[in-house]
């Protein structure tokens, strides 16, 4: 478990690396099975596996969804906490116990419907921190309409000084704010891979550390899921099965290990 932790913590110090964000451990292990070094959770997908829209997903379901997926990798795991519950530091323990190298903590508040004020906050990154995983704090301003990213980056860099080791602004697109979270924060940061931000080599000059697609690949396969169905529903074809994993894929993922 040490090594795990330890070795997410070593992909942070320099360089660039993506994250990608799986929402079972089959999609977890096809994705280690891939190449990447690590691979994270992602709340939306993990809602969607269990029929439900995302911030709907209880304690001990993640709790359960994160014990699967470190089950079935042998890289480390990293967990899209969102609020991390009521009682953070409890879910941070059951999180530990569960096997994942690192966390998030984001800033909304899905019962309010607010942003959290910013003291409010970072009193919740503190108490996450401190427990050997990775912590990753969260702005959320940019996907909840609040575009000011001069408070976003003061957030930021109250939660790196409340202990987190990554920050993140998901919904950030342009390279000059991208630039000027990672010039003011002193922290290793992520950024979202969102349509019209820049490619993960871009992203590398500018700075950036890590790079996680959210509920994208999640989506992405519902969606190829839908156009097999509705091939299958409309016409009858099976063409889509030119675009399935291939035996050899299959075994590489999924066999003995």
């Amino acid at each position: 478990m040490t090594d795990v932790r330890g070795t997410f913590r070593e992909l942070h110090v320099a360089g660039t690396f993506v994250l990608p964000n799986a929402w079972d451990a089959g999609s977890a292990r096809l994705l280690e099975s891939l190449g990447f070094a690590a691979v994270a959770t992602t709340s939306s997908g993990l809602a969607a596996s269990l029929g439900k829209r995302d911030q709907q997903v209880m304690r001990d379901e993640l709790i359960a969804h994160v014990a699967a997926l470190t089950a079935a990798v042998s890289v480390p795991v990293s967990v899209d906490a969102e609020r991390c519950f009521d009682d953070v530091a409890e879910t941070v323990r059951l999180l530990a116990g569960a096997g994942a190298a690192g966390l998030s903590i984001e800033d909304y508040d899905p019962v309010s419907g607010e942003i959290d004020p910013v003291e409010v906050a970072a009193e919740r990154v503190a108490a996450a921190a401190g427990s050997g995983l990775v912590l990753t704090a969260r702005a959320e301003n940019h996907l909840y309409g609040h575009g000011d990213l001069d408070d976003t980056i003061d957030r930021l860099r109250a939660y790196r000084e409340a202990g987190a080791d990554v920050v993140y602004a998901p919904g950030l697109r342009d390279p000059a704010d991208i630039a000027r979270v990672v010039a003011a924060t002193d922290a290793a940061v992520n950024v979202l891979a969102v349509p019209g931000a820049p490619p993960v080599p871009e992203l590398a000059e500018l700075g950036v550390r890590r790079v996680s697609t959210g509920g994208a690949l999640a989506w992405a396969a519902y969606g190829a899921l839908r156009d097999a169905a509705l091939e299958l529903l409309e016409s009858g074809t099976t063409t889509f099965r030119n675009r399935a994993l291939t035996a050899q894929e299959v075994e590489s993922a999924f066999g003995a290990r």
